[in-house]
């Protein structure tokens, strides 16, 4: 409790929370506006069965089955900054704009901003055609009328959701996109308490029910392990000189994430899984179309599909984030050397050979969580909607946003010398200010 009431002594971070929870409740309060002319009850009718919306729900946070100005959600910003990381890599004019510094990342942003207005107009074309071909309109109203109105819709909802996302980014406590899914996730969770107590006789009763808590709470013990092991290289640096000082051999280390990509793997998986799927199962009518979007949201090619996308964004996001030249090249400039490793490119293959080692471990991890729950409600016959809502997927991104909200926290209570949540140590207690 001396640690929550630090937060309240450091007026910058108490004002940081407060816009951002101030925005996170702008964003639940417009879940409940809807878009004109759906038949909103029809829509939660449809989906309540067991299909790719259920997905598409965990990630919308309940505004699909209201269909109000959100139903979108964040999904066109993440796909958005997929194709842009991927160009990154695959296009040098690009590249060069990522090595020009904030210059560089502002141009980025700008782009990824208007391939997320592209992508949400596209999206909400496809939807609202859907919405349309399954009858799910008010009569009398022109089609070109319910287009131009669900698209447009539709389409400014999710740039507000990526406006509301940046703005919790800069002036609230950091990770707006991830913030706003993690809103939505823990949004569902009493609902699937709930949810899981009126079946808990597909568990086998009450001992089912228990043993379905502590299945949940093994896998967040594990996350919460894997999320905080690390590989540590050991690091020396050379005697200098520090004012009027020789210092002697200094020893630390180079610490390494067995997961460096954080929660964003599965989310870039999920996303990509569930563009086409969804304009598939709008287009039920075909029966083709309607058995690849079967293959794409459940079965075995589904969850094939979707290890394959983990481990493969696990290591792109991993290459992105970290770049083992530059590390090299900044021990070097420090007079720092792993002992043993010549300085240089020596030692930024030595690290690169153990970070490609321990994200094979991570990427591992990752898609264990994500797949195997779902592997499990296919054995038992747990409702879909419960292996959305309880499954690796949901609990990785919620236990993953809330530890990197907590080391945001953490950062400014150390700034000022104060014990942070985590068990690092900031000058002790609370000291106050210097």
């Amino acid at each position: 409790m001396t640690d929550v009431g630090n937060i309240a002594k450091i007026p910058e971070l108490r004002k940081r929370l407060l816009f951002t929870l101030m925005m996170v409740a702008v964003y639940r309060l417009g879940i409940f506006i809807h878009t004109p002319w759906v038949n909103t009850e029809a829509v939660q009718n449809f989906l309540k069965q067991d299909t790719v919306f259920e997905i598409f729900k965990l990630f919308s946070g309940g505004a699909l089955e209201q269909f109000s100005v959100f139903a979108l959600g964040i999904m066109p910003y993440i796909s958005a900054s997929i194709i842009f990381q991927l160009l990154t890599v695959a296009v040098p004019s690009i590249e060069r704009l990522s090595k020009e510094g904030d210059a560089g990342r502002r141009k980025i942003t700008q782009y990824t901003r208007y391939a997320t207005v592209a992508l949400s107009l596209i999206q909400g074309f496809g939807i609202s055609y859907g919405l349309r071909q399954q009858g799910f309109v008010t009569p009398g109203i022109p089609a070109l009328t319910f287009y131009c109105a669900t698209v447009f819709t539709l389409a400014a909802g999710t740039s507000f959701l990526m406006w509301v996302g940046e703005m919790i980014t800069e002036r609230g406590i950091g990770n707006g996109i991830s913030l706003i899914i993690f809103a939505g996730i823990i949004d569902r969770i009493p609902s699937g308490f709930r949810d899981a107590w009126q079946n808990k006789s597909q568990f086998g009763e009450l001992f089912g029910f228990i043993a379905l808590l502590a299945g949940i709470a093994l896998v967040i013990s594990v996350i919460i392990f894997m999320e905080r092991s690390q590989r540590r290289i050991p690091i020396q640096y050379a005697k200098r000189v520090v004012g009027r000082q020789l210092m002697g051999i200094q020893a630390s280390h180079l610490p390494l994430k067995i997961n460096s990509a954080g929660v964003i793997p599965p989310i870039f998986a999920s996303s990509l899984i569930l563009f086409p799927a969804t304009i598939a199962q709008f287009s039920s009518g075909n029966e083709i179309v309607g058995q690849i979007a079967g293959f794409l949201t459940q079965g075995w090619i589904h969850n094939a599909l979707y290890v394959a996308l983990i481990i493969f964004f696990t290591y792109f996001y991993t290459a992105v984030a970290f770049n083992p030249v530059d590390v090299s090249e900044n021990l070097k400039k420090m007079g720092g050397y792993v002992p043993g490793i010549r300085p240089g490119k020596s030692t930024s293959d030595y690290i690169d050979q153990i970070l490609t080692r321990i994200t094979l471990g991570g990427a591992l991890y990752i898609a264990a969580v994500c797949v195997v729950p779902s592997l499990l409600g296919d054995q038992f016959g747990i409702p879909y909607s419960l292996v959305n809502t309880f499954g690796g997927t949901s609990l990785l991104i919620a236990v993953g946003v809330a530890m990197d909200t907590l080391a945001q926290i953490e950062s400014h209570l150390l700034s000022r010398h104060y014990e942070g949540f985590l068990g690092a140590k900031g000058g002790g207690r609370f000291r106050g200010r210097r």
